[in-house]
C-alpha cells in the first residue's frame, strides 16, 4: 500500500484529513523531534483506533512533513507512490494527475 493510500484510509476511518491529524497531534505536543514514535502510536490507536501500519505512515508526516522518499515514487514496489509530495486535505479536494 503506498503511503497516500494509507492517509486515505486512515481519513476515511477518522473522518479527518491528515492535515487536521497533524495539526491535532502538534496540539498534543507529538510534533516535538524528541517524542518517540511509541507515543504517537499510542494516541492514534486509543483516539482512533487505528493500528500500527496506519500508525507509522501518520508518524512518517508528522515527523518528516509531507515529503517521502522519491525512490518510492513511479515504483512497482509496496510502498509505490505517485509523488514525492503528500496529499495531506483530503481526498476530495486532491487534483488528479
Amino acid at each position: 500500500m503506498s503511503f497516500q493510500a494509507y492517509l486515505d484510509t486512515i481519513e476515511d476511518k477518522t473522518g479527518l484529513t491528515p492535515r487536521q491529524l497533524l495539526e491535532i497531534a502538534h496540539e498534543k505536543g507529538l510534533g516535538d523531534p524528541a517524542v518517540a514514535a511509541g507515543a504517537i502510536l499510542e494516541w492514534l490507536k486509543e483516539d482512533y483506533e487505528l493500528g500500527r501500519g496506519h500508525g507509522m505512515a501518520l508518524v512518517h508526516m508528522i515527523k518528516n512533513g509531507p515529503t517521502i522518499a522519491s525512490k518510492h515514487v513511479g515504483t512497482t514496489g509496496v510502498h509505490r507512490d505517485e509523488s514525492d509530495t503528500l496529499w495531506l486535505d483530503g481526498k476530495a479536494t486532491k487534483p488528479t494527475a
